[in-house]
């Protein structure tokens, strides 16, 4: 995710004092640093690939945020399996050549009644969530990528 896109993701979040966030694909953990900046309780971030995890974890250590953002070392399918854990946010920002919109859905499943679950996605891409559990916020578009936020329905 690039900079502009995730200055405009966490412009829309605003503060999440307090909330529990799942950044389900990490990457580098910017998205997961920037929650706790922003006042999230706790963050777990998921990420399969081993050179992205030796940087995240480098960063927790360095920045005293052990306490704050664990590091799941395996791939989003996987820790659903083995997880049942449930969040008030849920960013997915999955690799674009790679979708698997049946996944984004099952991830979209972890979140609270009322939590939000936001997507970033090639342009024209959608997420078919359930109308009956899921409200559609906004989507934007910053030209090779749009985020699309869904709250879900108590």
């Amino acid at each position: 995710m690039s900079d502009k896109i995730r200055g405009a993701l966490f412009n829309a979040l605003g503060e999440l004092d307090g909330l529990t966030v799942l950044d389900a694909f990490a990457g580098s953990g910017a998205l997961s640093f920037e929650a706790v900046s922003r006042g999230a309780q706790s963050v777990i971030a998921i990420e399969n690939d081993h050179q992205a995890q030796k940087t995240i974890e480098a960063n927790i250590k360095a920045l005293s945020l052990i306490s704050d953002i664990k590091l799941i070392k395996t791939s989003a399918g996987a820790w659903l399996d083995t997880s049942d854990e449930t969040f008030d946010v849920i960013l997915c920002d999955p690799p674009y050549d790679d979708l698997q919109p049946n996944l984004l859905i099952r991830l979209a499943e972890r979140a609270n009644p009322d939590g939000l679950i936001v997507y970033s996605l090639p342009p024209g891409t959608g997420v078919p969530l359930s109308i009956t559990n899921y409200k559609l916020v906004t989507s934007k578009d910053y030209g090779d990528s749009q985020l699309v936020f869904y709250r879900r329905i108590a």
